[in-house]
This record gives structure tokens, C-alpha cells and sequence, in this order.
């Protein structure tokens, strides 16, 4: 069969009068055309499907429109919904992602990679490994001092880089002052792998809690990021400290593993344990009970990311300058630890 025709840009400007530059600044979102001109052109470009060539954009700019991102960890369910947003903010943008996944969280030389990245002429640098931590600083001195924009995600703040974190030690402690607030004095804490950054400042916040009602913490063990592990975790604390009567875990899969050793044993929730886990996983209100979780904006966080780095691709040198920032999290109330009576009179 014969091939299909493939409209051009010079066909485009052919039949809207129009030059070739004015169809190329309409497709790249040009300020300078007149809103006319652009309907006009738009329609000509729906009309046939018309579909304008990377390749060519790139090169008529000088410009990849690649953005590399280096991870680790993508069967976790924090790293897979970060770099979810990634890609859909960066397609929003017009802008390729080259993913390089590191083979372990502490890969000691990350220079081949960035070499890798920069052979393929990315435009700026995501580096989301999720358990960095001040571990940071060992990979921010190994990147070239002329090299592109980088933005890290979850890592120690830094006068070089933009940083974009979550506070885990204020959210931690969120979950826990909704415990304290329903009268339980007996809270326990299955903590996440405490290599990872985030498992030690939910620990913190859970403590710190603690400290500011001047009340004792309660046990604590931790477990790998998976139900599995929740489950073992929490029957080691059950059978070394039974009169637990809060349970905060470090992650919603953690607190599955939990609920299900607490359904085994006919532990009643939230009457004798109430429980509340940290993500905000979609399945959290389908759990038996629905769960009391945390909310944290994972695919928000990967959009951001995106932004701040074309923003700080596409300014004028030094016009750019790097910086902290936080994202707010929510804590949703399920039944596994559900409001207090007075709590809910307040909110009606």
C-alpha cells in the first residue's frame, strides 16, 4: 500500500499565509504571533493532525529537550509515584526524560552516570534516590562545576542546588499527636530501614511527640518497606510488650502487615489499637479497617521537580537561584484510628 503523506511545516504555512517561522514560534508557544494568526494556524495543525518533528525543534532551537533523572529503588511505591510526575510534568513541558536507575542506594562513583546523561545532551539533572540523606554531599562534589542544572529530591538542604523534600520528622509527629489526641498513651512505632533518611525523621517526629506531651514513647522495631515485613515486625512487639494501644507505622504497607496480625489475634480496631500509616496509598481506605495514613505528594513532588529545573534551564545566567522547599502532607482519617468524639462535635 502506498504511504500515507505526511503534512510538512511548509504545507501548514502554505494554506494559512503565513511564514514558516510563524508556524514554528505557534508550535513552540511563541508570545510574538497574534491571536488570529495562532487560531488560524492551530486549526491548519489539527486539521491535518500535523505532528512537528523533536529532532528538527531541537536542533532549530540548539536545544535536547531531554531532562535526565538518576534513581534507585523503583519498585517502592514512594520512587514509582515521584517519577510519575516526573514524566507527565515533563511531557507538559515538551521535555524527554533519560532514566539512569543506579544499581544500590550507595553506588560510590555516580561520575559515569552523569557522563552517560551528558553524552546525551540532557538540559538539567533530577537525582531522586530516596535515602541520600547528608550522604548528599559525597555526590553533589562529584558533578561538574560547569555542568547543567541539578535538582535534588529528599535530600539535605544546600546553598548549591534546589532541594525538594517532604518534612517526614512534621508529619511523623502529625500522626502521632492524633494518636496522643485520642487518648492513647501506649504508642508504638514500627519504623522503616533506618539507612533510609526518611525512616529516621518519621522516627524522629514520633519521638519527638512524645517529648512535647512529656509522655514515655512507647516500643519501637522496624521492618523492610513491605506488608510482609509489618506483619513479622509487629508480632515481635506484640509478644515483647502486649499493652500497646496506638501503633504508628512508618509506611501504609507496613500497617497492613500490622492490621492483618492484629485480625488474626482479635485485637479490635480501633477500640483496643488504633492505627495510623504513612503514604497515603490509594488502597489505604480499602483496608479492613479503612486506614488513618498520611498523605504525602509524591507525584506533586516529581512535578515540582520538573518545573524548577526548566525554569532554572530556561533563565538567563544567573537569573536563577537555588533553594529549599517543602510540600505540605495530610492526614487522613480512616476507621483504623478514627477523630475523637470531641474532635468530631467540633468539626460538625
Amino acid at each position: 500500500m502506498p504511504r500515507q503523506h505526511r503534512v510538512t511545516i511548509k504545507e501548514i504555512a502554505r494554506e494559512t499565509g503565513v511564514s514558516v517561522q510563524t508556524v514554528s514560534r505557534v508550535i513552540n508557544k511563541r508570545p510574538d504571533v497574534s491571536p488570529e494568526t495562532r487560531a488560524s494556524v492551530e486549526a491548519a495543525i489539527a486539521h491535518h493532525g500535523f505532528q512537528p518533528s523533536a529532532v528538527a525543534r531541537s536542533l532549530v532551537r540548539r536545544r535536547s529537550q531531554m531532562i535526565g533523572v538518576i534513581a534507585a529503588g523503583l519498585e517502592y511505591f514512594g520512587v514509582a509515584q515521584t517519577l510519575n510526575g516526573v514524566a507527565e510534568e515533563a511531557e507538559a513541558s515538551g521535555y524527554s526524560i533519560i532514566l539512569k536507575e543506579l544499581a544500590s542506594f550507595d553506588v560510590p562513583d555516580i561520575v559515569p552516570v552523569v557522563d552517560f546523561l551528558l553524552a546525551h545532551r540532557v538540559e538539567g539533572i533530577i537525582f531522586a534516590p530516596p535515602q541520600m540523606g547528608a550522604n548528599i554531599r559525597h555526590v553533589m562534589d562529584q558533578l561538574p562545576l560547569n555542568g547543567p542544572p541539578v535538582v535534588f529530591l529528599k535530600a539535605e538542604p544546600t546553598e548549591e542546588f534546589t532541594t525538594i523534600g517532604i518534612d517526614n520528622a512534621g508529619a511523623a509527629r502529625l500522626a502521632t499527636e492524633h494518636l496522643l489526641a485520642l487518648g492513647r498513651t501506649r504508642i508504638a512505632h514500627i519504623a522503616g530501614p533506618l539507612e533510609w533518611r526518611e525512616a529516621r525523621d518519621r522516627r524522629d517526629g514520633w519521638l519527638a511527640a512524645h517529648e512535647a506531651a512529656e509522655l514515655a514513647a512507647g516500643p519501637m522495631t522496624f521492618a523492610p518497606w513491605s506488608s510482609a515485613g509489618g506483619a513479622d515486625a509487629f508480632t515481635r512487639l506484640l509478644d515483647e510488650d502486649p499493652a500497646v494501644d496506638a501503633l504508628f507505622c512508618a509506611s501504609d504497607q507496613i500497617a497492613l502487615g500490622a492490621l492483618h496480625v492484629a485480625n488474626a489475634r482479635g485485637i479490635a480496631i480501633p477500640d483496643q489499637l488504633a492505627v495510623v500509616g504513612f503514604d497515603g496509598l490509594p488502597e489505604a481506605r480499602q483496608f479492613t479497617p479503612s486506614l488513618t495514613t498520611v498523605r504525602q505528594p509524591l507525584a506533586e513532588l516529581g512535578k515540582l521537580a520538573v518545573h524548577e529545573l526548566v525554569e532554572a534551564v530556561d533563565a538567563e545566567a544567573g537569573a536563577y537561584s537555588p533553594h529549599a522547599m517543602q510540600l505540605p502532607v495530610e492526614l487522613i482519617i480512616g476507621d483504623s484510628a478514627p477523630l475523637a468524639p470531641s474532635r468530631v462535635a467540633a468539626a460538625g
